[in-house]
């Protein structure tokens, strides 16, 4: 039996777990997800699984050569811009071929009231000058000392994260301790109960926080929008699918699902039709 190959998947999205899923149905695959421990209580993953950082590029380039991984999908969170440099600088240096999978950004439609910010300080910013008093802030947990300027004693926060944060720096303020998905009727109650006149969200793309930007636009309540930061360059994918045809091809090896009836090539390219990506239900 020959020994399987070595694939290391950088996790904590929704594409990452679908991606480890996908690999751990194959004999000829060895999945391990990488997670960096920012959550008490991950979701459970098929595979092989390790929580931690590893020690910047260099200690990455060592667990590569050392575990003998034949290839690296970044799946990490569209905002883990420092864990996308150091994947990027790792595989360069290894060797080691590398996609980037990352699920396309929101966009705004008909009747939305966003505000594009081009960061966590920009938007620190906007909400100290702009004249929202209920804010509603769902960018996590780890970005709360960012947004204390807007501290004005008039201006009350409400704060959703999946786990509690380690210091509460806005008040007044209320925490909530939840992980998606949420349904755009329960977004809408939780903004109505509070009275929120302003949503603070990344745009971290994808169906499972979606429903906050439904509801704000159902309410005509304003959106500050953090745009998000650039990507390496390189390979990139945006559905578990299109990541999984790239490591076929970077492996040789065959799809699971070969021998079925395929789409045409053109010049080397599968043709995918896709309907638009609507955001309204």
């Amino acid at each position: 039996m020959t020994t399987p190959l070595r694939v290391l998947l950088l996790g904590g999205t929704t594409e990452a777990s679908g991606l480890a899923e996908a690999l751990s149905a194959r004999d000829d695959v060895s999945v391990v997800t990488s997670l960096a421990g920012r959550t008490a209580a991950p979701t459970a993953l098929p595979g092989h699984r390790r929580i931690g950082g590893f020690g910047g590029p260099g200690g990455l380039v060592a667990y590569l050569r050392s575990e003998r991984i034949t290839a690296v999908v970044d799946a990490t969170h569209p905002f883990a811009e420092a864990m996308h440099q150091e994947a990027y600088d790792a595989c360069r240096e290894a060797g080691v071929p590398r996609l980037r999978l990352e699920r396309p950004r929101w966009q705004a439609q008909g009747g939305d009231r966003w505000t594009v910010v081009a960061d966590v300080a920009a938007a620190a910013a906007a909400i100290s000058a702009g004249p929202a008093r209920r804010v509603f802030l769902t960018t996590g947990r780890g970005d709360l000392a960012a947004f204390v300027p807007g501290v004005d004693g008039q201006r009350w926060w409400l704060v959703r994260s999946i786990d509690p944060p380690t210091r509460l720096p806005l008040h007044p303020a209320e925490v909530i301790l939840s992980r998606g998905p949420f349904s755009v009727e329960g977004e809408a109650e939780l903004m109505e109960l509070h009275r929120i006149d302003l949503v603070v969200t990344k745009n971290s793309g994808g169906d499972a926080t979606v429903a906050k930007l439904h509801a704000a636009r159902h309410l005509d309540v304003a959106v500050l929008v953090i745009d998000r930061p650039p990507s390496p360059p390189g390979p990139s994918a945006a559905t578990v699918s299109d990541a999984l045809e790239w490591l076929w091809a970077s492996l040789g090896l065959r799809p699971a699902d070969e021998g079925r009836p395929r789409p045409a090539l053109r010049n080397g390219w599968r043709l995918r039709r896709r309907p638009p990506r609507r955001l309204d239900r």
